[in-house]
């Protein structure tokens, strides 16, 4: 993707410096002492345990970040940049108003507005508090753990569908489909949890059409990078390689097949009104 020289979004929080999960209990042995000198007074050990987990995921050191850590936040900066640009003038278009989000970079452990985020959840959109969590280091996990081809266009695909889990947001799609989970079995649930993240690479791949339209920034092989991304993370090839065997009613993401297909079919139309996969999934 052309990136090089062009507008980095300012809707960046970048956290990356600060590393989260090392456990200083109030400083150190004087915090040891506290804590033991307050359960012999009666204290409530179950609180003093929460109260340390939460300083657990709270104390940071501080890291710099490598410069090819920079280079890719730069990228994803230039590429959160597209989708605003993209999505204000898609909703200007249907006569509606698009709010921004906010991209967290992060490293290991943050706070957000959904509780503590970890860089082994994966990228993630919290609507709480409308923003974009991501530690950088997943795009390695990508190429390594599942094999995807890799590519700054599996950076962008990654980042362009959580911010579709924004727009659903922003459309109050997601509330809906969370409304009717809480009135179904799991098995259920997890169909309608499929078409939300179905339709979020659907949106995906309306960013990327929109994009190549607007500003041409495509380059060969971009969209096979994105094509790999989305079938890495197919729940079918995860729960192959993590268990040995596929559970169906377990699905929570979508299969290989199916997330390329979304993906692809948003590249090729362009058009929101395409991508009703409730519809197509027969829910």
């Amino acid at each position: 993707m052309k990136w090089m020289g062009r507008r980095e979004s300012d809707n960046v929080e970048d956290r990356r410096k600060f590393s989260g999960g090392k456990i200083a209990l109030g400083g150190g042995l004087v915090g040891i002492i506290i804590i033991v000198i307050n359960l012999l007074m009666g204290g409530d050990p179950n609180q003093l345990l929460q109260q340390i987990q939460q300083q657990a995921a709270t104390q940071t050191t501080s890291q710099e970040p490598s410069a090819a850590d920079d280079e890719m936040a730069s990228f994803i900066k230039v590429a959160l940049a597209d989708n605003e640009d993209i999505w204000k003038k898609i909703f200007q278009e249907n006569k509606l108003e698009y709010r921004e989000p906010k991209l967290v970079l992060f490293r290991d452990v943050t706070q957000s507005g959904c509780g503590n985020a970890s860089s082994a959840v994966g990228p993630f959109y919290c609507p709480a508090d409308e923003k974009v969590y991501i530690d950088l280091s997943f795009f390695d996990e990508l190429k390594s753990r599942f094999g995807a081809q890799g590519g700054d266009f599996a950076i962008a695909y990654v980042l362009a569908h959580e911010v579709g889990h924004h727009v659903q947001h922003l459309l109050g799609t997601s509330d809906k489909v969370h409304e009717m989970q809480n009135q179904l079995s799991e098995t259920e649930a997890n169909k309608l949890s499929v078409a939300l993240e179905l339709q979020a690479d659907f949106y995906a791949g309306v960013w990327a059409n929109q994009n190549q339209k607007l500003n041409n920034v495509l380059e060969d092989g971009d969209i096979e990078e994105a094509l790999s991304a989305a079938s890495a993370v197919g729940d079918d090839k995860i729960q192959k390689k993590s268990q040995g065997y596929v559970v169906p009613d377990a699905f929570t993401h979508g299969t290989s097949e199916q997330r390329m297909f979304w993906f692809k079919k948003g590249f090729q139309t362009g058009k929101l009104q395409e991508g009703n996969t409730f519809k197509e999934l027969n829910i």
